[in-house]
Formats: structure tokens, C-alpha cells, sequence
């Protein structure tokens, strides 16, 4: 057995518990079991923006806006933020199997998601402390050109009870500046105050609701769903929406929108 060995590599990591130089080391340990091409380490604290933990990528164009558009409210559209405000349970997830029904069609995977070249991800989730998760995702892009593959999964689905301890133990000192969660609602109310604040433009509640729900990839038949209204209703308030916002195009919609994400206070 080589010090290159995924088993060599875990031990590594143990070793750097509570050290800055875990998550190289946890990194290391993961590519030698299922190999990527980039990885992601993020912690989504209470309401507050992400914490990057560790980036590694092999194109650079997986993280180049990261800083100017994900963290600065792209990631309220992020189908594994979502998993953080739905106080989703530890575990692996891949995107395909949590993303809304017409994310790769919506103007978030269109105009950010598509333009990381990312083509596959999988995320370790694990909450190491009250109203804290950290997501450490596994990427495949336009280095390699693959998706994982059955093999791959199964690998990461082994590896998932290690990780995710090791996650909980290593960040179990991580805490927001506010302990309650981000929850869809919020979020739309937010966007609501910041197009009335800084556009000078009136939604309502529903609308903001139908405009956030949208961004995020929803087809109207899943916005219906989420908000329990009939799809010719959810329709009805889209155009109502597009009316009063000037608008004819979900490219607009997500160009107009994407600033008055978050907090009034952040902008």
C-alpha cells in the first residue's frame, strides 16, 4: 500500500483535525478515492452569505465567479443551498437529483451554472453545528468532459459516513451571526423590499414568490406545487409579474433580479 493510498490519504486527514492543513488533506483523500476534476468546500452559516472553506480546480473558470455573482446572491438559487434551508439530512446528494425540474433550461444554469463549464457534481452535506452546513462538492467539467459515473457514486456513497463525520467533527465550531435559517419565504420577501427600495416597483407577495421560484428553475407546474396554486393561476402571476417589472424574457427577469437578491441591508 502507497503513502498515495486512499487509506494513507484518510489518515492524513484524521491527523489534521482541527489544523488548517485539513482540507488539503480532505481533499486529497477524496480525489484519491473518486477522482474529480475541481472541489468546492462551502459552509452556509444561519442566513449569512457562504463561507468558502477550500477551492482546488483544474480549470480556472469553475470558480472565476464565484466571489463577483455566487457569493454575492447567485447561491440563493443553488439547488444545494437549498438542501441548507430545507434542513435537508447528512448525506450525499447529486445535483441532477435535487435541482428543479427546468434548472438546466433556467436562467441560473444559463447565464452562471453553465458558464463554470461544470458538467456532473456531487456533495457531501453535513450540519456540524446548529443552523450551520457544510457542503464539500466534487466536481467533473471541461477538463475531462465526464460525468460520474454508477461506479464513481457507489465509491462516494462508501466514503459518505467517514466524510461526513469527519466534516462534523473538524467544523463543529462554526456559527452564523444569526441563528435563524433562510427559508424560500424570506428570501422572496427580501427580493420584494429590494425591487421596491431600489427600483421603485411594487410586487406582491405572490409575485415575488413566482419571480424567486423561477429564477431558481422551476417550471410552472413546479411552482404550483410549491405554492399550492393551480398552474393557469401561477401563469397568471407570472405575466402580472413580467407586466410590472417591464419585462418579456426570463433572461431579463434574472438580469433585473439577480442584484436585489439577499438581505436589504446588503446592498
Amino acid at each position: 500500500m502507497t503513502e498515495d493510498s486512499p487509506q494513507h490519504r484518510l489518515a492524513a486527514a484524521i491527523d489534521r483535525l482541527g489544523t488548517p492543513g485539513f482540507e488539503p488533506a480532505l481533499a486529497a483523500w477524496l480525489r484519491a478515492a473518486v477522482p474529480f476534476d475541481n472541489i468546492t468546500m462551502l459552509a452556509y452559516p444561519g442566513r449569512d452569505r457562504p463561507r468558502v472553506l477550500h477551492l482546488d480546480a483544474a480549470d480556472a473558470r469553475v470558480h472565476a465567479r464565484l466571489g463577483s455573482a455566487y457569493l454575492k446572491g447567485a447561491y440563493l438559487l443553488d439547488p444545494f443551498h437549498q438542501l441548507h434551508v430545507d434542513g435537508a439530512a447528512d448525506g450525499l446528494y447529486r445535483l441532477g437529483d435535487v435541482a428543479p425540474d427546468h434548472f438546466s433550461r433556467g436562467e441560473y444554469f444559463l447565464t452562471y451554472y453553465q458558464g463554470t463549464t461544470l458538467t456532473d457534481e456531487l456533495a457531501f452535506v453535513a450540519r456540524p453545528a446548529a443552523a450551520v452546513t457544510v457542503t464539500i462538492c466534487l466536481g467533473r467539467d471541461a477538463s475531462s468532459g465526464r460525468r460520474f459515473s454508477a461506479r464513481d457514486i457507489a465509491q462516494a456513497e462508501a466514503l459518505a459516513p467517514v466524510c461526513l463525520s469527519l466534516i462534523r467533527r473538524h467544523w463543529a465550531g462554526l456559527a452564523p451571526t444569526g441563528a435563524e435559517n433562510q427559508t424560500s419565504a424570506s428570501v422572496a420577501d427580501s427580493l420584494r423590499a429590494n425591487v421596491a427600495a431600489h427600483l421603485g416597483i411594487a410586487l406582491t407577495p405572490r409575485q415575488a414568490q413566482v419571480a424567486f421560484l423561477v429564477l431558481k428553475g422551476h417550471s410552472t407546474a413546479s411552482i404550483a406545487l410549491h405554492l399550492d396554486l393551480s398552474p393557469e393561476t401561477v401563469k397568471v402571476f407570472r405575466k402580472q409579474l413580467y407586466a410590472r417589472l417591464e419585462i418579456s424574457s426570463q433572461a431579463q427577469l434574472f438580469s433585473l433580479l439577480l442584484p436585489m437578491l439577499g438581505s436589504p441591508s446588503g446592498h
